[in-house]
């Protein structure tokens, strides 16, 4: 993680993919760390392979109702509804772009950082999000 943040710091861009990465990282140590020397023995802990993670799935759920917690049960909400809201931002943004490359172009060339113009029409943004939400 920290390769990325001094990429990305090296590119001029700010870390916000060392920050996104982190969830990730955080969950890996939890269950192949942290369980495990709670429990005692690192054999209680997540295996490697797809059968040894389903069997410890079903171990983990029958040992702890896991998905009757109510932090868990939120934070499916919470994945589910980042996943929709990152599909509407973008089909938003993708739908409402002022076009000024060419056909050769990307159109993600259309912005140049610290331009003074707008990049997107708003008012069309507007209208593509009514019709995304109450149709």
């Amino acid at each position: 993680m920290g390769r990325e943040w001094e990429l990305s710091y090296r590119l001029g861009m700010r870390p916000w993919i060392f920050v996104a990465f982190s969830a990730p990282v955080a969950a890996a140590s939890a269950v192949f760390l942290v369980y495990p020397i709670g429990q005692g023995s690192f054999s209680d802990g997540m295996p490697l392979g797809i059968s040894g993670t389903f069997n410890f799935m079903l171990v983990f759920q029958a040992e702890h109702n896991i998905l009757m917690h109510p932090f868990h049960m939120a934070g499916v909400a919470g994945v589910f509804g980042g996943s929709l809201f990152s599909a509407m931002h973008g089909s938003l943004v993708t739908s409402s772009l002022i076009r000024e490359t060419t056909e050769s172009e990307s159109s993600n060339n259309g912005y140049k950082f610290g331009q003074e113009e707008e990049t997107y029409n708003i008012v069309a943004a507007h209208g593509y999000f009514g019709r995304l939400i109450f149709q």
